[in-house]
């Protein structure tokens, strides 16, 4: 009975919060049409914004299943600290993020003299370099969840697949990997929904160019600093609706998760 007291009141609870919600973006929905539906840089910001959380969440996707993988099932000295430094982007400011990049990926830092000088490329106020500071920020979204993932994955079917005659490239894709995909796939929406988001880096390393760098979140504070309201609330709708999409999705997923565990 109180399981279904609570689940009746978490979901008297969401429903609550949609409705307002949505009337919030039906009473804002009409400025947003009136003014700016046709607004050619409101699109552009949108679809920049989307390239660059994409972008970032593509190669978070790739190297944080990696990481996760490597450090779930990898026996090795500095183990710990290695897990340490990949963690470290979600508790330091992304400002510091920031300048650590700006050090490491400016037109004087290692990699940035070092493109520079050899292929021409530079990185800095540039839509790539956003790229680079939403998957810094947003990587131990996708890394912690695969590797919590890969730890509940049994080592026993991986052997057994070894067993079976497969190597180490088809026993990750074809049992680790199936295996693991639900955490994976919540932590990449989390990291896509905080690349959507993110502020500080994305600032420091590329700016905020109309049309090159400025992202939907660095709108919004322009938005705000120049008084105009209909259009940052315009967008404040935009990327609220992204993000509680996202979070009811990855809440769906952890529970098919956990049912599916628990049947187990």
């Amino acid at each position: 009975m109180k399981r279904i007291f609570r689940f009746q009141t978490a979901s008297g609870l969401l429903e609550s919060v949609i409705r307002a919600f949505g009337s919030f973006v039906i009473l804002t929905i009409p400025v947003i049409n009136k003014e700016y539906q046709m607004n050619e840089s409101l699109i552009t910001t949108l679809l920049l914004s989307l390239k660059i959380a994409g972008t970032a969440t593509l190669l978070n996707f790739v190297f944080g299943t990696a990481a996760g993988f490597v450090l779930a099932r990898g026996r090795f000295v500095g183990r710990g600290l290695l897990d340490t430094l990949l963690m470290l982007p979600m508790v330091l400011p992304p400002t510091v993020m920031g300048y650590y990049l700006l050090v490491v990926f400016g037109r004087n830092g290692t990699v940035g003299a070092w493109l520079k000088d050899n292929f021409g490329i530079n990185l800095i106020f540039t839509w790539q370099g956003a790229v680079i500071a939403a998957a810094a920020v947003t990587f131990p979204l996708v890394f912690k969840p695969a590797r919590a993932a890969f730890e509940e994955v049994s080592p026993q079917l991986e052997q057994a697949a070894r067993v079976l005659g497969l190597n180490e490239w088809a026993v990750f894709f074809r049992v680790s990997l199936p295996l693991a995909w639900r955490g994976i796939l919540a932590g990449v929406l989390l990291a896509f929904a905080r690349s959507l988001g993110e502020f500080g880096a994305t600032l420091m390393i590329a700016g905020s160019i109309p049309g090159k760098t400025q992202t939907l979140s660095v709108a919004i504070y322009e938005a705000v600093q120049a008084g105009d309201d209909a259009l940052a609330n315009g967008l404040v709708v935009l990327v609220s609706a992204v993000c509680i999409a996202v979070l009811l999705s990855t809440g769906r997923l952890m529970r098919s998760r956990g049912e599916r565990n628990h049947a187990v």
